[in-house]
């Protein structure tokens, strides 16, 4: 997969947090050459106990409380299996998906430490 530069994994976490969950999916998707999944508040079947679940034939990302969509970790989390969707094959571990994740979320930690700014 592309990856794309601590500045611009900030800039999507920020957004996320702001409340800009789907324009933050559709920044890492173009990078990614795809496009974004819908994002619903819901639940699916047999997963009930899950926050969130990427559904493929639908191509949506269901959170199961509203309050998800700013959470970064669990979006880039099932963003991840949105984009091995594409490639065809579902070899998107959730060990891999934590990784996905976790690299946004550092890489926004890492710079608000160093700059102690924000990234509009």
């Amino acid at each position: 997969m592309p990856d794309l530069s601590d500045e611009e994994k900030a800039r999507v976490v920020e957004l996320i947090l702001a409340g800009r969950a789907e324009e933050a999916l559709r920044i890492v998707c173009e990078a990614h050459g795809r496009s974004p999944p819908r994002v619903r508040v819901g639940r699916v079947r047999g997963h009930s106990s899950s926050l969130a679940v990427y559904d493929p034939k639908s191509e949506t990302i269901f959170l199961s409380d509203g309050s998800l969509f700013r959470d970064p970790f669990v979006l880039l989390h099932e963003l991840y299996h949105h984009l091995r969707m594409f490639a065809g094959k579902h070899r998107g571990t959730e060990k891999h998906a934590d990784r996905f994740a976790r690299g946004f979320v550092e890489a926004y930690a890492r710079l608000r430490r160093r700059d102690g700014k924000t990234f509009d």
